[in-house]
């Protein structure tokens, strides 16, 4: 008979630093999720800042090259940013591999007129200021869903309530899922509660924080939740991939997101940055790749939701009223 802790996941470092004295105490597992994507699996995988076909074929094939496994691929500089066909090319490229693709929705305060935004308390921040604001976003939703988009990024909690509205009113698909930006993402669990209720089917948290956090966040919601293993420098640019396993231990369901730190800003992508933007979507997929290889070192690369599974489940909401 095979002897289980053979084969169980180890920690960093475990049997070396045991054998010295030094070892790590046994892991609770009251701190555990207990939650799951539909269809099984605890993690999925996520390459964010593809700004176009261009830097999205690139994505591929290095995914292709070096088996890293995608799930989904967003965009960040928006669905204004991009044309038609642009929308239509990348929409049938992720279609035949079964990755699920994500548009950012509408303007947001970092790029209007509101000045706040510039001040070194942020003002604002990412929301979209103002009724035309709003309008912008709910635009380009339905523009980009008419296209095949089945997934919109959002950075406002109130563009994410009137676009769930849509969504049950029948003026978006039905499969239509929104996801909430890192640039906005809760710190608590009461605020990651209110972000599921509004509509949210997958949300971004901040890169900071702690494991403990995500156990708190876990006792009071099930909703899909992302987190750059790697987070771009605006984000604070932490690099948390020896606590992979740990992360999906305490936080899933949960999205890989392979960020890049030590990297310029590419938003709102033009071709006066395709250079820097095609090596940095390159470079992406092979942190992607050092993020798996760890999983897979420590033997904990097992519980990966299927390739091609999208949804998120139940979850809760407020009522919509009528």
């Amino acid at each position: 008979m095979t002897d289980p802790s053979a084969t169980a996941p180890r920690r960093p470092g475990e049997q070396a630093l045991t054998a010295l004295g030094l070892g790590a105490p046994a892991l609770d597992p009251a701190d555990a999720s207990p939650h799951s994507f539909p269809g099984g699996g605890r993690w999925r995988t996520e390459v964010p800042s593809c700004e176009g076909p261009e830097a999205l074929a690139v994505v591929l094939k290095e995914a292709s090259r070096l088996d890293v496994p995608v799930h989904r691929i967003s965009q960040g500089s928006g669905v204004w940013m991009l044309t038609d066909t642009e929308i239509t090319e990348m929409v049938e490229a992720t279609a035949e591999r079964d990755i699920e693709l994500c548009l950012f929705t509408g303007p947001r305060g970092t790029w209007d007129i509101g000045g706040s935004t510039r001040t070194d308390s942020g003002g604002g921040g990412l929301r979209a200021r103002g009724h035309d604001a709003v309008a912008g976003c709910v635009e380009d939703a339905v523009r980009a869903t008419e296209l095949g988009v089945r997934c919109l990024l959002v950075a406002d909690e109130g563009v994410l309530w009137t676009l769930h509205r849509a969504r049950a009113a029948g003026i978006l698909p039905a499969d239509t899922t929104l996801k909430v930006s890192a640039l906005v993402g809760p710190v608590n669990p009461a605020s990651y509660a209110v972000y599921e209720r509004l509509g949210a089917d997958s949300i971004n948290v901040p890169s900071d924080l702690t494991l403990a956090h995500l156990t708190e966040i876990r006792r009071v919601s099930a909703a899909p939740m992302d987190m750059y293993i790697e987070a771009p420098d605006d984000l604070g640019g932490y690099v948390r991939m020896y606590e992979v396993a740990e992360l999906i231990r305490r936080g899933a369901p949960l999205y890989l997101k392979f960020g890049l730190a030590k990297a310029p800003g590419i938003y709102p992508y033009g071709h006066q940055m395709r250079e820097l933007t095609l090596a940095t979507a390159k470079e992406r997929v092979r942190r992607g790749r050092l993020a798996l290889d760890l999983l897979a070192r420590h033997g904990a690369d097992g519980d990966m939701a299927p390739i091609g599974s999208r949804l998120p489940g139940e979850l809760s909401r407020f009522d919509i009223p009528s």
